[in-house]
């Protein structure tokens, strides 16, 4: 008996493909969602809000909460809040005390500033607010941002995700409907 080997991929792009099955997975979850284009816009606005604050493992309870007040896509404003991950923690909330530095008045930051730990440590507080004061003014940009774009480009990518599929349907028009 003559057994037939495939080549595997390479470990490395296992993970890449992984990721791209899931993608495709939510993209094809959104596109087939019976929601609003509305409610999808609130919810995922609302996401990208709480997903902007420093409160990890709190980042979803605030936007499904969020969600739930506005009227938005609950499930969607909790996987939205992965705009911030493992991956984007620290540029992002760089960026984000940067922003409530800036926002206060204060001249520029650097780290050089502070020759030691228990300088920085004493000032940790104050540094803890103006992060709070940048990411929820961060926040609030991005999610209304988010919310718009989604209301104008989500109308087009649901028409286009269901084009295809009338087309094929007029292509054979002898094939039986299921």
């Amino acid at each position: 008996m003559m057994r037939l080997s495939f080549p595997q991929p390479a470990r490395r792009h296992r993970w890449l493909s992984a990721w791209q099955r899931s993608l495709r997975y939510y993209y094809l979850r959104l596109m087939r969602s019976h929601s609003s284009t509305e409610s999808i816009a609130r919810g995922l606005g609302a996401g990208v809000f709480a997903g902007m604050l420093p409160l990890f493992g709190g980042q979803m309870l605030i936007a499904v909460s969020l969600a739930f007040l506005v009227r938005g896509n609950k499930p969607l404003a909790a996987l939205a809040t992965w705009v911030s991950n493992p991956f984007t923690y620290v540029p992002l909330f760089w960026f984000n005390f940067q922003v409530g530095w800036w926002l206060m008045g204060q001249p520029s930051l650097s780290l050089g500033e502070w020759q030691s730990w228990e300088k920085l440590l004493e000032q940790g507080g104050q540094m803890a607010m103006i992060l709070i004061f940048g990411s929820v003014w961060v926040g609030v940009i991005a999610g209304l941002l988010t919310y718009a774009l989604c209301l104008r480009l989500l109308p087009t990518l649901r028409q286009r995700f269901r084009r295809p599929s009338a087309m094929a349907a007029a292509s054979f028009p002898n094939r039986p409907q299921l």
